[in-house]
């Protein structure tokens, strides 16, 4: 009982709003403006610090981006030239090291060269002079081979010819007469001084004809020389 006069005793009281800012009508207070205008600021503030932002960012970004492709392509630039540049070099230096290996391979060519033809040129010596030695033996044996030559260079004549002499060395004039006497009558066969063993001349009344051995000999070595040193045989000509 005592419970209930207690409650009893209490009184309920009311709950009051906190009251509205009071203002004109149709007009906001000036809190109320001054927070709009620091909103704005704020809103104006933010984007600026945005923007700014961003265009740091992005700045920052380009120039990174920029760094590393003026990097790259620096870096291939850099290759390029200096491969090209390093190839330069290693073909200056390798000319450079060669050189003395040329000079000395052309030295030896140079030399080898000359070796060569001076070897061919002692050759065809050698030749002429065993084959001047075999010619006057073989004429010292058989003196009447000359007969060959000068009835070889009768035949070769385009008309017949009238009075006809054949002139020869005066030792191998006198073998033949006393071995085919009937020629020396047919062909006119006579002695000459001037000439040397193997040496033969015809004389006709159109033409005269050396058809001695050198004449010959000195033919077949030409034919050689031609073949074996035709740089000598151009500067002859």
């Amino acid at each position: 009982m005592e419970k209930h006069t207690r409650q009893a005793l209490i009184k309920p009281r009311r709950y009051q709003f906190p009251p509205l800012r009071q203002g004109k009508p149709g007009h906001m207070s000036t809190d109320a403006s001054q927070d709009s205008l620091t909103a704005q600021q704020q809103l104006s503030q933010g984007y600026n610090d945005g923007m700014n932002q961003g265009f740091a960012r992005g700045m920052e970004e380009g120039k990174q981006e920029g760094y590393q492709e003026g990097v790259r392509l620096g870096f291939e630039e850099g290759m390029r030239k200096g491969l090209t540049e390093g190839k330069r070099q290693a073909r200056q230096q390798f000319d450079e090291t060669v050189s003395p290996l040329d000079s000395a391979s052309q030295a030896v060519n140079s030399f080898l060269s000359g070796y060569e033809q001076q070897r061919r040129t002692e050759l065809l010596q050698l030749v002429e002079k065993v084959t001047r030695q075999v010619i006057r033996c073989e004429l010292a044996l058989q003196p009447t081979q000359l007969l060959a030559l000068v009835e070889e260079a009768l035949n070769g004549l385009a008309e017949p010819a009238g009075q006809i002499r054949v002139q020869m060395n005066p030792e191998e004039f006198t073998r033949i007469q006393d071995t085919l006497p009937e020629k020396v009558q047919e062909w006119g066969l006579c002695a000459e001084a001037t000439l040397s063993p193997g040496e033969c001349r015809v004389i006709t009344e159109q033409a005269e004809i050396d058809i001695g051995c050198a004449h010959r000999l000195d033919h077949c070595m030409d034919t050689l020389k031609s073949t074996l040193l035709p740089e000598q045989a151009h500067e002859t000509e």
